[in-house]
């Protein structure tokens, strides 16, 4: 507690500079509380609540949301987090292992390493928060210098909060609104065969504060189609199935053959099949092993014996029906796992990159299955990150898109070739690009694409 301690007294003035300015030298205070105003000035220009500008670790994850860069700003409000309490405890931390039996050497050079990778990574996202500022404000790149010099960073928080020449091109609340009026809450009639979705709202809270990942989407799915469902990274579409299947409640409407998913849970929990990205088995289990835990007890051993027969021919697995899961080979291991959640003959079959890790020929074989399943009535639905390949095989197709507010919206639900036409692109690689943000590689046109869809609903 050296440096905290005033003839044997605690140093509130100084633990309090030390917390939240990172050092006791008056002239960095005076640096530091002129910053936190320039940034209480861009966050209310931005739409959001100014004070979080005190607040440390936080006020860098607001900045990034000024920023249009949330996800850098969420590893970057970590690292800061934890600079913070090593600068504010960091000799406190010292005594301690000192006293624990590490040598004064050894403590010292773990702090230097630790602190000089804390400093790096927090160097590198910061980077890129900037550089998500600078586009958003429209500004010149050599305002970087300013941002980046550390002791300098006060002046362009100062000059873009109070002059108002430097305007943000969009604010998040403003974008939030805009957004929200594109809700078409209801707009799915509810099928006595099929799947309705009427999904208002997913959210969860992150950063202290409620994060929506899905809002207004609304389906309905026939019997017998096979669906794939696309989406860029973040655009919530593992979110989106745990909705449908009732894995994670939302507020939602899911009805399934005129069943609601979640107030008739257990009665319907052996109507959906979910097959997620990684395997569940265990290295001692069969197929007969499955059937004993998602078929309903009331099935006989003979009922099951048969259905494990059924399941294996479908999917071409009798040659191993014996075999323990830790003697198959790895396209035999995802066939296995497919058909463990095939087992109780789901109304709805959802799977998660059911071809990850297969050749193409596989891949091939394994959609052809699917596509005879759907046949029989079933609905499926499917991620996959190599869609063309198999494309001939689906009916419709799914568009998730992250909006401005990072929020995963319906930018398109209908056939394939309808998709083509309203995106104007052929390939569903294309179309995924197309939604996804610049710095994710796309072209970032979620928002247009979104809206044009709201519109063809209401219209």
């Amino acid at each position: 507690m050296e440096g905290l301690l005033v003839n044997g007294r605690f140093n509130f003035l100084e633990f309090f500079c030390k917390l939240f300015f990172g050092g006791m030298q008056w002239h960095l205070v005076v640096i530091g509380v002129l910053y936190m105003i320039g940034l209480w000035k861009m966050f209310e220009k931005s739409g959001i609540k100014g004070w979080w500008a005190l607040i440390p670790a936080a006020r860098e994850y607001q900045l990034s949301r000024c920023a249009g860069r949330e996800s850098d700003g969420r590893l970057l409000s970590v690292f800061v987090f934890f600079d913070t309490i090593i600068t504010a405890f960091g000799w406190t931390l010292l005594v301690f292992l000192t006293r624990g039996g590490m040598s004064e050497s050894a403590a010292d050079t773990l702090f230097t390493v630790l602190s000089v990778t804390i400093g790096i990574v927090e160097f590198i996202y910061s980077i890129r928060v900037y550089v998500g500022l600078i586009e958003v404000y429209g500004v010149k790149k050599r305002w970087m210098w300013l941002w980046v010099m550390g002791f300098t960073e006060f002046i362009p928080a100062l000059v873009w909060g109070f002059s108002p020449k430097y305007q943000p091109q969009w604010k998040v609340e403003d974008i939030k609104a805009e957004l929200a009026k594109l809700a078409t809450e209801g707009s799915a009639s509810v099928m006595d065969e099929g799947l309705t979705v009427n999904l208002k709202e997913r959210s969860a809270t992150e950063f202290f504060q409620k994060k929506v990942l899905l809002r207004d989407i609304h389906m309905s799915i026939p019997q017998g189609h096979m669906v794939l469902l696309l989406g860029g990274s973040g655009a919530g579409k593992t979110t989106y199935l745990n909705a449908i299947n009732g894995y994670e409640k939302a507020k939602a409407e899911v009805m399934l053959n005129g069943n609601n998913m979640y107030t008739q849970y257990k009665k319907m929990q052996y109507e959906v099949g979910f097959v997620p990205q990684s395997e569940m088995m265990r290295g001692k289990d069969t197929l007969l092993d499955a059937a004993k835990l998602r078929l309903p007890m009331e099935v006989s051993a003979r009922q099951r014996r048969e259905r494990v027969d059924e399941v294996m021919d479908i999917f071409g697995l009798k040659p191993v029906k014996n075999n323990l899961v830790e003697k198959l080979s790895g396209g035999q291991k995802k066939r296995l796992s497919i058909s463990m959640e095939f087992i109780s003959n789901p109304s709805l079959f959802i799977l998660d990159e059911p071809d990850s890790g297969l050749d193409g020929v596989m891949a091939r074989e394994l959609f052809v299955q699917l596509r005879k399943i759907a046949d029989t009535g079933k609905i499926v639905i499917v991620i996959t990150h190599t869609p063309d390949r198999v494309i001939d095989l689906f009916d419709d197709v799914i568009v998730l898109a992250k909006d401005s507010a990072r929020t995963g919206r319906l930018a398109w639900y209908g056939s394939i070739e309808d998709a083509r036409k309203f995106f104007q692109r052929e390939r569903m690689e294309q179309i995924v690009k197309s939604v996804n943000r610049k710095e994710e590689g796309g072209d970032g046109l979620a928002d247009e694409f979104v809206m044009k869809y709201a519109e063809v609903q209401h219209g």
